[in-house]
């Protein structure tokens, strides 16, 4: 039986129906993070392992796979056989910012993956430390219109050049007409740390990585970077409803499948995903770890990559931003 058939028997178990009879050709079912374990990804993917496996007799594994900034990962799914039982679980950034920052990188979206499913999205935060004068996004781009005059643009920090959070820091940047200074570090931690400290006055971070620091105070939240409020944060503003259209980028994780899995078979595999994710307790674990659980299909999952790829790349190219 295709491992897709008994992913599909996933989500029969998901819906209350027996599967006790269930076989498989797969052994073991590998979902790849290419990331080390207990980041966002990593989470997101036990938390399907464990609704995937539950009430079946076999296993689905998370392999972590990290280096290269998550590519190393990638590549191993790219070159994995196209028979279902080896699956990637990849951030957007991966999908839709790197293709065009690395040319180089040895895999290319459309061409060695077929996209399976959205899982969920995180919205991104645009903060700054509790000494910053301005509770809104308006106030915000006053202090940094007076900043730019002054020949002293304000600085936001991101986790690295060509990251999500430094791009939607440019978008946002391009958006309100302001300069700021990009300060660039090696990671979230570290540029999480100094915003926090009072070297780097802004920080664009996601949601599930400042919620302890805006509850705390040590940080102030100014915006949600979304068309609406997040319902993990109902009390942050949107950019939209504070008069900042066209800055929706969020966090958003997806599966995908090597490019030779038959098209059935992606389509039974988005099934069980979907079933997975919309079981109450898988819901709440999610909700819980700051992510919104989405199941777009596999058509919509691939116009979303097309169309933000080709919306990053037109910011990257406008701005020379260039990988380091």
């Amino acid at each position: 039986m295709p491992f897709a058939t008994t992913l599909a028997l996933a989500a029969a178990v998901a819906a209350g129906t027996p599967s006790a009879h269930a076989a498989t050709a797969c052994a073991t079912t590998r979902i790849v993070v290419p990331f080390p374990a207990g980041g966002p990804a990593d989470l997101l993917a036990r938390t399907l392992a464990h609704g995937m496996q539950r009430g079946q007799g076999r296993t689905v594994i998370v392999d972590n796979k990290p280096g290269a900034n998550g590519n190393i990962g990638i590549d191993a799914v790219r070159r994995a056989a196209g028979d279902g039982c080896t699956v990637l679980i990849a951030p957007a950034g991966n999908l839709t910012i790197y293709p065009t920052l690395m040319p180089q990188l040895p895999y290319r979206v459309e061409r060695d993956f077929r996209p399976v499913s959205l899982l969920a999205s995180s919205p991104n935060v645009l903060a700054v430390h509790p000494s910053v004068k301005a509770t809104s996004v308006a106030e915000l781009v006053a202090l940094a219109r007076t900043a730019e005059r002054e020949g002293n643009p304000l600085g936001y920090a991101s986790p690295g050049v060509g990251s999500g959070l430094h791009l939607a820091g440019e978008l946002f940047r391009q958006k309100a007409g302001v300069a700021l200074l990009h300060v660039p570090y090696k990671g979230t931690t570290q540029a999480l740390n100094d915003v926090v400290g009072g070297q780097v006055p802004i920080l664009l971070g996601t949601l599930p990585t400042l919620a302890p620091f805006i509850q705390s105070g040590a940080l102030r939240a100014i915006a949600v970077t979304q068309a609406k409020r997040s319902p993990a944060a109902p009390n942050i503003p949107s950019m939209a409803e504070q008069g900042m259209a066209g800055i929706e980028v969020s966090s958003w994780y997806a599966m995908l499948a090597p490019r030779a899995t038959p098209a059935e078979t992606v389509v039974q595999l988005h099934e069980a995903v979907r079933a997975v994710l919309a079981t109450p307790a898988v819901r709440a674990d999610l909700q819980r770890q700051g992510m919104e659980p989405q199941a777009d299909t596999p058509e919509a999952l691939a116009t979303r990559i097309r169309e933000e790829t080709a919306s990053w790349a037109e910011l990257i190219r406008a701005n020379g931003i260039k990988a380091e």
